[in-house]
This record gives C-alpha cells, structure tokens and sequence, in this order.
C-alpha cells in the first residue's frame, strides 16, 4: 500500500526508508493484528515463519491484505494529515511504530509481549502527534494495556495520562493510574503543568504548546469542570483541593509577579479556579456546609463579574450555577427537617438560636441578601415561611378571602384595645397572637391607613376651595381680632397682630412657606409608601415590582436626557439671550426661561413662535428653527420612545417570571414581620412598655457583667504575667520540666490555631472521628441524592459519538484477543500435525526393518 508522506502513520523516516519499511510491511499484513516472532536482539523474523501451515494459501493472504488495508485506511482517515506535526529529526522503529499501534488499538498480547522480550524498546516513544503509548492506551480506554504500561520505570508523561483519563471519565483507568509510585505522596496531584516545569521532569510533557488542556489546570479542578462525581470524590479522599484564588486586588509578591509577567493567563487561571469551586461535583463532595459555601460563593461571582468587566459573562454563568445548585438540593427535600436544615443551618440549634422558639433561618436570610430569588421562591421554602407568617394562627391560612378581610378590619377596628392588652399582658395568649408575623403586619398596615386618613382629613376643609389669601385663615383678619378683644393688648399680643397683617408680604424664602411645600411632599410621599405593603397580594405585587424596576430605567435614562436637554438649553440661551425683549414672548433669553420652554416642549405645550424675534435677522431665526426642530426629534420621537421600549422590555422581563418576583418580594416583606419587637404599631409604641424596660434591664446587666468579666480577665492575665516575670528573674523557669512544659503548651496552641483555620472544604465524608450530627446526617442524605440523580440524568442523555467509540473499541480489543487464541490454536494443530507427519514417515522404515 502506497503512502503520502502527509499521511504517513507514524515515523518521521526520510522517504526511501519510509517506502522500504511500507514495502516491508506489505509482504506481511498480519504483524499489526497479532503478535510475531521476535529474536533476542528486538528484531522481527519473518512473519510467515508464524504461520507455517498458510504460507501457500493465496486466498488466506488476500484476505489478510484486505483486513490491513482496511484497518489502515481508517486509522489514516482518523489521523488526518501529520504534515502539521511531524518533527523529521525524529524517527520510530518498526518495532516502536508496532508497539504504539498495539497500544492505540487494544493489542494486549503484542504490548505484552513486547514489553517482555523486546529489551532496547522505548516504551516513552511518540507519535507524530506527541502522544506516547500510555496516552494513546488512555485515550482509547484500554485499562489492561495502561496497567501494563504503568508498570514499567521511568514512564513518562503520567501526569497527561491522568488528565486524559480524567477527562474522558474513564473511572478505572483514574484509579489504576492513581497507584503509580509518582502519586504515592500526593504531592503531585495538587501540581498543574505549568508547576511541574519547575521540577524539570517529564510527568507533563505532552501539553506543552497546550493543545489539550490549560497549564494552569489541576487534575481535581479538570474533574470539576467536567463534572466527574466518582473521580472528585477519589481525588478528595486522595487529599486533592482546590485552592480559593487571591483577592482581586491582592497586592502580594506572587500575584504582581503573575499580573506583570502575563495577566491575561492570571485572569484564565482563576476563571478556571473558579470554574472548579462553583462545580456541582466539587461543592456538594467537599464541602460540609454545602448550601452556605454555594451562596457565598455565588455573591463573590457576582462581584467579581461587576469588577472584571471583560469576563462579566463567565462569572455571571458561575454565579448562577451556584444558584442552581443550592434550588437542586432545596428541591430534593422530603420532609420538613430537611427543609429546615437548608434554610437554617442547623437542625439542632435552628430553635434555639430563633426568638420564641421561631427559626432563625439563617441561609434563608443570606439568599434574600444575595438575591436568589429561585431559591426564595421555592415551594419548599414558601410552604415553610407561610407556616411561620401564619404563627399561632394556623386555622386562619385555609380560610377564604371574605373572612381574611373580616380579620383585618376587626383588627383595625380593636388596634387601641389590642394595643393595651399587649402593653399590660405581653406573654398571654392574646399577646402571643399578636407577636405573630401576620397580625403584627395587619396592626402596622392598619396604623398606616389610619394616618393615611388623618392628611385627608386634615384638608377636608379646603376641598370645595377657600378666597382667603395665602396663608390667611378665618381668624386671621384684624378686625376680627378687635371685635373680640374688649381689654387692652398685651406687647405679646401686638407682636402677634402684626406678624398677622403682614402675612401676605412674607418673603418667597419664608420658612413657614417653604415648611408648606415641604408638607405637600411629605403629603405624596405618605401616600406613596403603600406601595411597600403591595407584594402581600398576588396581584398587585408584580405590579409594583414592575413600578420599581421601571423608575430604575428612569435614572438610567436621565443620564443620556440630562445631557441631551442640557446641551440644547444653553445652545438656545446663548442664542437668544441678546434678544430679551425683541421676541414674541420671554423664550429662550434667559436660562430660566429656556428650561421651562424646553422641558415643556416635550410635552407639546411650546410654541413654534417661541424662535420668532421681531427683527429681520433671518440667519439666527432660522438656526432657531433647525435647532428647535431638532430637538424635539432627539427628545420626543428618539429619546422618549427609546424610554418606552426599556419600560416595556423591563415589564416583560417582570411578567415573564412574575410568580418567582412576586413570591421573592413577598419573603422579603415577610422577613421584615419576623424579626423579634415592632409588635405595637404607631403611635402606641412611643409609651416604653414593662416588656421593653425588662429587656432594657437585662441587656444592661449583661453589659455590666461583661464589662467585669473583662477587667478581671485583664487582671488575670496581668497577675500571671508578673509571676512569671518574677520566676523568670529568680531562675525557676530554668528547669528541664518547666521548659518542657512550655513547649508543650506552645505545641498545643499551634495545633488549636491550626484548626481553627482548617478550611471549610475538608472532605466530609471522612470526618468519621467525631459521631456526625444530625445536620450532617441531613446533609449527605441530600448530597447523595443529588448525586444519583445528577448521574441518572447523565445516563439518560442519548448515545452519543464518544460513547459508540468506545464500543468500537472493545470490539477491536475483542478481535486481537480472539485472533490471539486463534494463532494459538494454529501453532498447536501445526505441531500436531509435524508430530503426525513424522510419526506417519517412521512406521513404513520400521517395517522394512522388521522385515
């Protein structure tokens, strides 16, 4: 078979030794499939020697000729062109070029038993790829041929292989390559390529130009990122971590040095760490705390996405991985326990730590803090909060709306009433109702609408209008005054009188004046603070979420129409402003006025004869006109109608998942109600109550007590540093046993310190020294669940190429084992039949000699 030197298999041999070795190769086909005779010197004999019994069967020949054409024409069309990679300074043997076909292709048989007998083999040849015949063994998942290989001293390229395997997910061939002597240690599974350079050896050679994997990129984080379960799980119990990158703006030696030396692989090294930490794999088996380290983690993506710009994307996708992790283990809860030990931390301690035996849901609060809103909008987690809204009143949450609303307004109604009871009679059965979380809601909101009431009513006098001059009321005109004063005025009284009368020449900056307007903002304001009792109700809760996003779409805006608006005020002032009072009307020649034309304009209440001066200066009426024109294209056709499409995109964006932002608004008005206190609504909680002077009484003991405990700790410390100051100057600390005990001391305070900063990430499931709590016990019931389902969901995927691959493979593999017990089988009929033959060729001379 005739080869291009672009297609060339392997060898980097010039081209008559490449052309000798291919006719060498055609005269016998059966070499790459089966095992051959090999001398002691590593060279091949013959290879009909092997088959003694076909050497004249044409038809047997043929046949084995068409199998190796076939067998090579696919391996070339896999390969592609080697041209690109060929190195030509370096060439392969027959017998290395056999070994690396073995290898690729699942001959067990020949690798062993070249491995065997062929002494002077290079077991770290490649190929021209760079790929030697451990990887080439990986790749194709020959786990019997990898044990083979690994066996052998001073293999290279070991690290590849693992990082090969790992990425493929070939379990067993992780395991297998995990027990070579080079990871016995453990050393060298926290070490990425780019670190193994510094020991100038050959563990990580194949990656070099990194073709595969990145340099930065460890074997635990390679098993992360591709969600390998059982492999993390390996390198964990192996002692594999990943480690947290260095703050962003981290000033140390190590970060400058990598910032100045190539800051854009910094930047990938970190993603890639990252990449790692936030995988599902990597959170759920190393952590202990799971559902905290996910959220913590995701609010430090979420930073890092606003603070490196260029890879916003990348974090943001992290972030919301950690997100999704946390919703798939909230959604695999069975029972309340669960539940309960995912919002707050600990089952043990989750009504202890809470006021009033209520939890303290303590993860709940930091996924309402770092807005993850799928994870709050759960049902599991709404089902739990609406069982603690409705505390001590668990048979008003089946009842129907009517007698809801029943409720709220007898509550309004009894408000003072209530109020006197709590006052009185905090810990009695109608003081518990009234801490819940619902009727400390409906006493607020129904403190609110009564003050709401009160401003109308306070200007129910002046709704049908008043003809009295600005602040001048009924009883303000003089004359009244005289009519109903009989005895003389005091110098008080003819103060009074006079600011009176002069009311109505008060200065535009009076404070009383401006208090007024201060007043009808305070007015709008009151009114528009409804809108924080709004996401109680389904229905007018998206609402006012949409109201929110839409008024932030305003400031953005403004940005852009500030400037827009500024730049055409004062282009038109200064065009204007040396025609004040040769216009039609006052536009435009002062600043003031052209605020107020500009801004109206966009109202359509401007006129057009705004631009129009009095005199015959056409040049600047005209550029008037444009710049006018222009403007109110740009504000009102451009500008405002740019303002709609974001309001509209943003009420989409709202209505699109308008149960999820309903339901997390809705928690958050609800966490407000259940934090301990704010019981009595205004004004019935400005009078202290005996409740809070008794916690006033406690929290200032506690204080003291503190206090003291402190100053005598002081004292304490004070006192035993001046006895050993005085046994330090008599010599009683010189003594061997004191020495000793000192640097037992020191010993135990280092290994104290040492733990407390054991990182949170130590594998959990190997903390069997101490008996885990029940926390815990929740935890890895949950973990393992997700696990399963997390593989099922792998399993249930459709075949795809890789996996069809690997049949094809073991199919291969198969065949060379078969075709093995088939030269086998060959070799002992051959025998049988020599052995036949000389027996047959003996009996006529034992005759002849008998005879």
């Amino acid at each position: 078979m005739n080869q291009s030197p672009a297609f060339g298999p392997r060898r980097g041999v010039s081209l008559p030794a490449a052309a000798g070795a291919g006719a060498r190769r055609n005269e016998s086909q059966d070499y790459l499939l089966m095992d051959s005779e090999l001398g002691d010197d590593g060279c091949s004999q013959p290879p009909y020697d092997y088959y003694p019994c076909f050497r004249g069967t044409d038809n047997r020949l043929a046949h084995r000729r068409q199998t190796v054409l076939r067998e090579k024409g696919r391996r070339l069309a896999n390969r592609g062109p080697a041209y690109m990679f060929s190195d030509r300074s370096t060439s392969l043997s027959i017998e290395e070029e056999r070994f690396l076909d073995a290898a690729e292709y699942g001959n067990i048989p020949v690798v062993r038993k070249m491995l065997e007998e062929c002494l002077s083999l290079n077991v770290n040849c490649v190929d021209y790829m760079g790929q030697n015949a451990l990887q080439l063994a990986v790749a194709n998942e020959h786990l019997e041929i990898t044990e083979l290989l690994l066996k052998k001293e001073n293999l290279s390229r070991v690290g590849d292989a693992l990082l090969l395997a790992i990425s493929k997910g070939y379990v067993r061939i992780v395991e297998a390559i995990l027990g070579h002597p080079a990871f016995a240690e453990g050393k060298r599974l926290a070490t990425s390529p780019s670190q193994s350079e510094l020991q100038q050896d050959d563990f990580y050679a194949y990656d070099e130009d990194g073709t595969r994997f990145s340099h930065d990129v460890t074997p635990i984080i390679l098993a992360a990122h591709c969600q390998e379960y059982e492999i993390v799980h390996i390198l964990l119990r192996k002692g594999a971590r990943i480690e947290r990158p260095h703050d962003y703006f981290c000033k140390c030696s190590e970060c400058n040095q990598k910032q100045k030396y190539d800051s854009f692989s910094h930047s990938r090294s970190r993603i890639n760490a990252y990449k790692g930490l936030a995988s599902p794999a990597y959170l759920s088996l190393s952590s202990e705390d799971p559902v905290m380290t996910a959220l913590v983690l995701s609010n430090e993506l979420e930073v890092l996405a606003n603070i490196e710009k260029e890879f916003k994307n990348d974090y943001k996708k992290l972030s919301m991985q950690c997100k999704d992790f946390v919703v798939g283990l909230l959604d695999l809860c069975r029972n309340t326990e669960e539940v309960e030990a995912i919002l707050n931390g600990d089952v043990e301690m989750c009504h202890n730590g809470g006021d009033h035996g209520r939890p303290n849901l303590s993860r709940l609060k930091l996924a309402i803090k770092y807005e993850v809103k799928k994870f709050v909008a759960h049902p599991n987690c709404q089902q739990q909060l609406l069982s603690i809204w409705y505390e001590n009143l668990s048979g008003l949450r089946q009842q129907t709306m009517a007698v809801k609303f029943l409720v709220v307004l007898a509550v309004a109604i009894g408000l003072p009433f209530l109020a006197l009871i709590y006052w009185f009679a905090p810990c009695s059965k109608m003081g518990k109702i009234m801490r819940g979380p619902f009727m400390k809601f409906v006493a607020h909101a129904a403190s609110f609408t009564i003050f709401l009431g009160l401003l109308v009513m306070n200007a129910a006098d002046r709704f049908e209008g008043t003809k009295l001059l600005p602040n001048e009321t009924s009883t303000d005109n003089a004359k009244q005054l005289f009519r109903m004063k009989t005895s003389s005025f005091s110098w008080m009284e003819m103060l009074i009188i006079s600011w009176v009368i002069a009311r109505i020449k008060w200065d535009p900056s009076d404070p009383q004046i401006i208090s007024e307007g201060l007043y009808a903002i305070a007015v709008v304001l009151s009114f528009s603070r409804i809108a924080y009792i709004l996401p109680a109700n389904e229905s007018f809760g998206p609402l006012q979420i949409s109201l929110g996003r839409t008024v932030k779409d305003i400031f953005k805006f403004m940005v852009i129409f500030i400037m827009v608006f500024v730049a055409f005020m004062i282009g038109m002032f200064n065009l204007y402003s040396y025609y004040r009072g040769a216009k039609q009307n006052e536009a435009f020649t002062t600043v003031e006025e052209s605020f107020k034309t500009l801004f109206w304009a966009i109202f359509g209440l401007s006129e057009v004869k705004s631009v129009v001066i009095n005199y015959n200066h056409k040049f600047i009426e005209n550029i008037g006109y444009v710049l006018y024109g222009v403007y109110n294209v740009t504000m009102v056709i451009v500008l405002l109608n740019m303002l709609i499409a974001m309001i509209n995109s943003s009420f989409q964006e709202i209505e699109d998942d308008a149960d999820v932002e309903w339901k997390f608004a809705r928690a958050k008005l609800w966490f407000s109600y259940f934090e301990e206190g704010r019981t009595l609504p205004v004004p019935f909680n400005l009078v202290p109550s005996p409740k809070s002077l008794f916690y006033l009484l406690l929290k200032l003991k506690k204080w003291i007590s503190e206090l003291f405990q402190g100053h005598k700790k002081v004292f304490q410390e004070d006192a035993e540093m001046n006895k050993r100051n005085e046994e330090k100057k008599f010599g009683i600390l010189g003594s061997h046993e004191d020495l000793s005990k000192l640097s037992f001391d020191k010993r135990q305070l280092g290994q104290s310190k040492e733990s407390s900063i054991r990182s949170s990430e130590d594998f959990h499931l190997n903390s069997f020294s101490n008996p885990p709590r029940q926390y815990q016990k929740i935890m890895k019931r949950l973990i393992k669940r997700y696990v399963l389902k997390a593989q099922i969901d792998k399993e249930s995927d459709e075949v795809n190429e890789g996996e069809l691959k690997e049949i094809k493979q073991d199919i291969s593999s198969l065949r060379y084992e078969l075709l093995e017990e088939k030269s086998q089988n060959t070799e002992d009929l051959a025998e049988l039949i020599r052995k036949l033959g000389e027996k047959l060729s003996m009996e006529p001379h034992q005759e002849e000699s008998n005879r």
